[in-house]
């Protein structure tokens, strides 16, 4: 297969590149910045120049490629929410997807697939319900980017191209993401739960986030939106009671939602928010989780030696 990566330096799109070449497939990703990422990567992957909002000098890779995968998107957790800080994460999202947009209309023989990525926070802050892909979007700034993102590369279904949309929830990685600073706090012997605990956090081990986009590479009836999560999320309190025990650590010491909202301004609703999301069509179709519960994929990340 010949697959276009898009954000293929980030977590997940290093792991993605890594697992598909293992398999010797052809793998693209495209960078902004070819010869200073080329040690960033596994050996085997092609880099290709992009500037992240046209087609212009990778558009024609697209053509006869089983898989674009879009991972692009400026970091939402690198700084506080200025103004001019969300409209660049908003920006780099549309433009990034009407790039491959551009690309498809261009290809002679249009690509197989496009995976858009997103994100559970499309749902917006809920309580205990479960979430299933059938609930409709909410409201705030990250409800309102994921709907946008979602929608950048919805031309592409005009020119018969299959196309999957993943909202993803937490990655749980030593390599990068949130979880390391998760676990900075239990490291310090200072851990416990965010605000009151009660909030929902929805997360997946970065080997079935892998294994989730390769389902959906793999899969020619894939098609639509899919949660990529866990089936099973806990409640805030409870991560923290699960990372303590598995680290031999305190989990007692709570951090005031007041304190985190003097840290991080608007952008507390990160941690302070929550929701509940179920994998129900992956579920459905057949998709095995390699880490269903939290306690064992703990385990796996933080004693990998062990597992």
């Amino acid at each position: 297969m010949k697959v276009i990566i898009t954000g293929g330096t980030g977590l997940i799109g290093k792991a993605l590149c890594a697992d598909l070449v293992r398999d010797g497939h052809e793998v693209i990703a495209l960078s902004r910045d070819p010869a200073h990422t080329t040690e960033q990567l596994p050996v085997g992957i092609r880099l290709e120049k992009w500037d992240g909002r046209t087609a212009q000098g990778w558009g024609r890779l697209a053509d006869g490629a089983d898989a674009i995968v879009n991972l692009a998107g400026e970091n939402i957790g690198a700084g506080r929410w200025t103004a001019a800080r969300k409209q660049r994460i908003i920006s780099s999202r549309v433009q990034a997807g009407a790039a491959i947009v551009e690309a498809v209309a261009q290809a002679h023989y249009k690509p197989r697939l496009v995976i858009q990525s997103s994100g559970v926070d499309y749902y917006g802050v809920h309580g205990a319900e479960t979430l299933t892909e059938d609930q409709p979007s909410g409201s705030g700034f990250l409800s309102e980017t994921c709907q946008v993102w979602e929608d950048s590369t919805l031309p592409v279904e005009q020119y018969g191209v299959r196309r999957v949309i993943y909202r993803g929830a937490v990655v749980l990685a030593m390599q990068g993401g949130a979880f390391p600073r998760i676990l900075a706090p239990f490291r310090f012997f200072v851990g416990g739960p965010l605000g009151g605990g009660q909030q929902w956090f929805s997360w997946i081990h970065l080997r079935d986030q892998v294994n989730g986009l390769r389902f959906f590479i793999q899969n020619p009836d894939a098609s639509g939106v899919y949660n990529l999560a866990a089936p099973n999320p806990l409640q805030n309190r409870n991560l923290a009671k699960a990372i303590g025990k598995a680290m031999r650590r305190p989990a007692f010491f709570p951090v005031p939602a007041f304190m985190i909202r003097l840290l991080f301004g608007e952008m507390a609703i990160t941690v302070l928010g929550g929701q509940r999301v179920i994998p129900a069509r992956l579920e459905k179709e057949g998709f095995q989780f390699s880490f269903p519960q939290i306690e064992p994929a703990l385990r796996d990340l933080l004693y990998p030696a062990r597992s």
